[in-house]
């Protein structure tokens, strides 16, 4: 058997993606919001249910033109318990993270640790949509409006995820999406920035495309970060797929929920009715002294079965050495760092894979 891998990318029927294919090559528009561009940008408005879309070309520029286009100074809250993107992002628009911890049951940001870290110099709270699973928006947001602050949230993983119905991308000032191929939804590569407002988006527009306001004309310092007609249209014939790839993955995890329910030393994220996930990832916390297995045994063990999982979000942000300097006492994030195993889940996940998965870890 063929290794069994975390994540799969969401491919599209070759025969399917052709077509798009020949008609890029006649039209010669390779990139610079193409015919494609503006298309998907379009239907993913439609499908995630949100007012207006920039695509990039990964999320991290995504992230990081988001964070330029407000023009914040000062101090930006985060979680230590992300991908090192989250922080990279702050500091690349020079601006300072703070880390405060997160709640042991989501995974996300604290809110009830953010207004300790808020000082003068606070100018945005960043908090991540952790596999998907929605922040506290409502307490955060009241906490933002309070001391009027901007947020900005990273929802790389958070592609389509409702709440009571509503689309989580719509909370806080923007939200940030990630293509990647290990996503949900894949353009190969590729992000956006959902805003609320066309003037959001006219000015994220601008900053992708270098600054340009005309062909002679530049007043700010922009950067390369548009999205190509061959990604986009991927992403079309992508989102043709997306339901029934995540309707395979919702029946992956229930089957995991059902295999780990009772086994001693297992945690797992609980369910939560109010929500529309889309399962992106598969988290297990795994507890030594009660399971008789470490994290990292348990991760070795699997390897040797061919299984491929993942210690993710492992080491913290804080614990890399660039941010050891703005480290502080987040302890429910270490504990989970230090216990997380995402394993296999994805839409070509076989039902063979899956029971091997199960089987070794239970056995």
């Amino acid at each position: 058997m063929d290794k069994i891998t975390v994540t799969s990318p969401l491919l599209p029927p070759l025969d399917e993606l052709t077509p798009y294919l020949e008609d890029i090559w006649q039209r010669k528009w390779l990139t610079n919001s193409g015919h494609y561009h503006q298309q998907l940008e379009d239907e993913l408005c439609k499908y995630l249910d949100v007012p207006h879309i920039s695509l990039f070309s990964n999320g991290t520029l995504a992230l990081i033109t988001a964070l330029q286009s407000l023009e914040l100074t000062g101090e930006v809250i985060t979680t230590p318990y992300t991908f090192v993107a989250t922080a990279h992002a702050i500091k690349w628009n020079n601006l300072t993270p703070v880390f405060v911890d997160i709640d042991p049951t989501t995974f996300n940001i604290d809110p009830t640790k953010i207004e300790a870290a808020i000082t003068e110099r606070t100018c945005a709270i960043l908090p991540v949509h952790v596999y998907g699973m929605p922040c506290d928006n409502n307490a955060i947001e009241t906490i933002a409006k309070k001391h009027d602050l901007k947020v900005i949230y990273d929802a790389a993983h958070a592609f389509g995820v409702k709440e009571h119905e509503q689309s989580v991308l719509n909370y806080g000032d923007l939200s940030i999406l990630s293509f990647h191929a290990t996503k949900a939804y894949s353009t190969i590569e590729g992000g956006a920035v959902v805003c609320k407002t066309l003037e959001q988006k006219k000015k994220i527009d601008q900053l992708k495309n270098f600054g340009f306001e005309s062909e002679t004309q530049i007043n700010v310092c922009g950067m390369n970060a548009k999205l190509n007609e061959v990604q986009a249209a991927f992403g079309l014939v992508a989102l043709t797929k997306i339901d029934e790839s995540i309707t395979k993955r919702k029946l992956i995890a229930k089957k995991y929920d059902k295999a780990f329910r009772d086994i001693v030393g297992i945690k797992v994220l609980d369910s939560n009715l109010s929500l529309e996930l889309n399962y992106s990832y598969y988290p297990v916390l795994i507890d030594e002294t009660e399971f008789g297995l470490s994290r990292d045994e348990l991760l070795e063990k699997l390897q040797e079965n061919n299984i491929l999982a993942r210690r993710y979000f492992y080491p913290l942000v804080t614990q890399f050495e660039l941010y050891k300097g703005y480290a502080s006492d987040t302890p429910n994030a270490k504990l989970i760092s230090d216990q997380v195993l995402c394993i296999p889940i994805h839409d070509a996940l076989t039902e063979e894979e899956q029971i091997k998965v199960i089987e070794v870890i239970c056995g």
